[in-house]
């Protein structure tokens, strides 16, 4: 399965390898890492040509440029069947409202639980 982290943190990369270091080892996860959303949006136009394809965007919400709703919004626009899970540091309702408006398939707040995101990301592959 293949998984775009989009985060303007680049110590994001660590973590997450860190954390699937198992799962990446085993060949059940891969991850690309975009910094900003128009670096996402670019490698799924490449990716979509491609036949393993991404199939679940993790995207922070607060990025400069191009927030994370806004990415939200494009993806669902031009990669309907692509899953994205949002991820924020802040519990702001409208936030929320606009995730689930725009078509996001979770909201996950900061600190992430990992094995609660392990279990829904390999729930994906199941459905």
């Amino acid at each position: 399965m293949k998984v775009m982290v989009v985060d303007d943190e680049k110590d994001v990369l660590l973590l997450f390898r860190q954390r699937f270091r198992k799962e990446i080892r085993q060949g059940k996860i891969e991850f690309h890492f975009a910094f900003s959303a128009k670096e996402a949006l670019y490698y799924l136009e490449m990716e979509s040509k491609k036949e393993n394809c991404v199939v679940l965007i993790l995207s922070d919400i607060n990025m400069p440029e191009i927030n994370g709703l806004e990415l939200l919004k494009t993806i669902k626009s031009n990669f309907p069947n692509l899953k994205v899970f949002m991820i924020t540091a802040y519990g702001d309702d409208e936030n929320y409202r606009l995730s689930q408006e725009y078509g996001a398939d979770d909201y996950i707040h900061k600190p992430v639980d990992f094995d609660q995101l392990k279990e829904k990301i390999f729930n994906l592959s199941t459905t």
